[in-house]
Parts: structure tokens; sequence; C-alpha cells
């Protein structure tokens, strides 16, 4: 008798609540049934064009669904509500400030584990391997009595992975199978030392105030002559002109980067255009994570974090 009433008033509660997706997310069906279940839906199908629309979108709700679009720019402005991601990185919001506001933010640990792994180990086989020297190639080889140019490859190096979260861990994984000396650089490790003598550095770190402005000039000259970085941070972790700079000198040979500061595919920001042109780097806008897989997790894991936000027992609440 006694569950039977707790379940009824939590209906009555989720009905009153009133939940806004401020874009699309390819929900499923099921998922679409879910959070219908949880409370009144306002669904957008379109990206919001900056904070004003965003903040109309938004304008009573008592939770929202939300992508990066908008809500960078208009998240300061928002007070008493819940904001759930389907993403891991929320650091481009000042906790601080919504904090201040009494706005409570949860994100999608592990949704984009195995898609960002992907990317980068095929940003490194990419770099080991030089496949752009001969795919879809007319050109023999041949004609001065030459082979193809030997490779590297990835079997048989060292690489560092800083980071042994979700992405970490899982890289370090594959890498191992494919016959690679792993290691992994962990808080209180020293930096430098970890990175110095290997070929790849692979840079999973999450973005708080422990790695922020981390991965500097200093971190770069540590770096191993002629090897190689991955990144899929953003600009509060790894300091793009350092990294220029070591690529520019020939202290590093090559890099890889998702410029996961950037709003998802925007190949007109200023950061990504950095890279853009650099022949010593492969650049992609911000899509590292973007799978199916990927956004089915994330939006399974955002419809939770709503219904535990309703049930009073929230989690995957960003504190830093």
């Amino acid at each position: 008798m006694g569950g039977k009433r707790v379940f009824s008033l939590f209906v009555i509660m989720s009905i009153m609540v009133k939940i806004v997706v401020t874009n699309s997310q390819d929900f499923t069906e099921d998922q679409v049934q879910k959070l219908n279940n949880l409370g009144e839906v306002e669904y957008y199908d379109s990206l919001p064009t900056d904070a004003e629309d965003y903040l109309s979108r938004v304008k009573n709700a008592d939770i929202i669904c939300s992508g990066t679009a908008g809500l960078k720019d208009a998240y300061s402005r928002l007070k008493d509500v819940y904001i759930t991601v389907s993403f891991v990185s929320v650091a481009f919001v000042d906790l601080e400030v919504m904090k201040s506001n009494n706005v409570t933010i949860s994100n999608a640990p592990g949704a984009n584990r195995y898609a960002v792994s992907e990317w980068i180990i095929g940003m490194m086989i990419m770099m080991a391997r030089r496949f752009e020297i001969f795919l879809n190639r007319k050109e023999t080889f041949r004609d001065n009595g030459s082979l193809p140019p030997l490779s590297t490859g990835l079997a048989g190096q060292a690489v560092t992975v800083l980071g042994s979260g979700n992405i970490g861990l899982c890289v370090g994984k594959v890498l191992t199978a494919m016959g690679m000396e792993v290691s992994y650089f962990k808080r209180g490790d020293d930096l430098h030392d970890s990175v110095k003598n290997v070929n790849f550095v692979v840079d999973a770190l999450g973005s708080n105030e422990t790695t922020k402005g981390l991965l500097d000039d200093s971190f770069f000259t540590a770096m191993k002559q002629g090897s190689h970085f991955i990144t899929v941070s953003g600009s509060t972790v790894v300091d793009e002109d350092a990294l220029l700079r070591a690529l520019d000198n020939d202290h590093l040979s090559g890099a890889a980067t998702d410029c996961g500061r950037i709003l998802v595919g925007d190949t007109e920001d200023l950061y990504y255009k950095k890279f853009l042109n650099h022949p010593k780097v492969l650049a992609t806008p911000h899509i590292a994570y973007n799978t199916a897989l990927s956004m089915k997790t994330g939006n399974d894991i955002m419809i939770s974090n709503v219904e535990t936000w309703i049930n009073g027992t929230p989690q995957n609440v960003v504190t830093e």
C-alpha cells in the first residue's frame, strides 16, 4: 500500500514538471516515451541561434535537457533550474556562477568512451603508418628501383596516456593489445618525467582546476624529440600556441586534435582554424564522440539523470 502511494505521488509530481529539450537529440521512440513519462516535455528540433533564442526556449522550465549550443552563451543568465546534458565535458560553463544562481548541471560520464577511443586510435594509426601516402595512389614507387617508404607503426612503440578515466583506460587496453608499451599519467605523478621517453602521448585529461593550462611550453619541451601528441581536450588544458611552437621548431613530429573547446562541427571557429592548415596536424571539428552508440548511451544517461533528479536522488552532478 505504501509503495503504491509513493508511486502515485511520483506520477503527480512528474506531470507538473516542465522539461525542455533545447535541440534535436535523435531520441529513439523508447527514449521519447521514457522522457514523456517524467513530465510535460517540450521538444525543439533545431539548434538555438543565440543566447536569446535559448533563453526563450527554456523559459519557465524546471528541467533542461541541453546541448552546448545556446547554453554556452546563456548559462550565466539561468536561475533556479536543473540542466542535464548527454555528453561529458561541461568546461564551457562556470560552475561557481551556476551555483550562485541555484543551477545544477549533470553530465553523462562514459557515454563517448568507445567513439573517442576509436578517434584517438585512428589518428595514431594515420600518423604511425602514413596511409595518406598510399591511399588510392596512382604513381608507382618502383620507377627508380626503390620500394615504398617504411613507417614506424605502433607495435613496439611506447605511449603515455594522460588520464586513466573511461577513455584513457579504453585506449590503453586497445593499444596494449596492438603491441604497444602503455603507461599512464595520473594525478600526483611527475608529468614531465612520464612523457620524456615515449613515442606517443595521448591526452585524455578532463578539464578542471588541476589541469587548467597544464600542457604548456615546458610540457611539450619535456616530450621526446620527434614524438607525437594526440588530444581530445580543449584550450583550458592544452596551450595550442605552445603545441604549434613545438611542431614548428621540429621538436614534435606530428599532432592530432579534435579541438574539444569548439561547438560541434564549427569549422569557422578560430581555434580550429589555427590547426586546419598546419602540415603536421590532423584536426577535426569536435566530432570524436559522434557515433550512434554515443548518442544513444548519452541520451539514456541524460534521461536517467532527469528521473533521479525528480526522485530527489540526483546523479552525475558536476562539481569541478
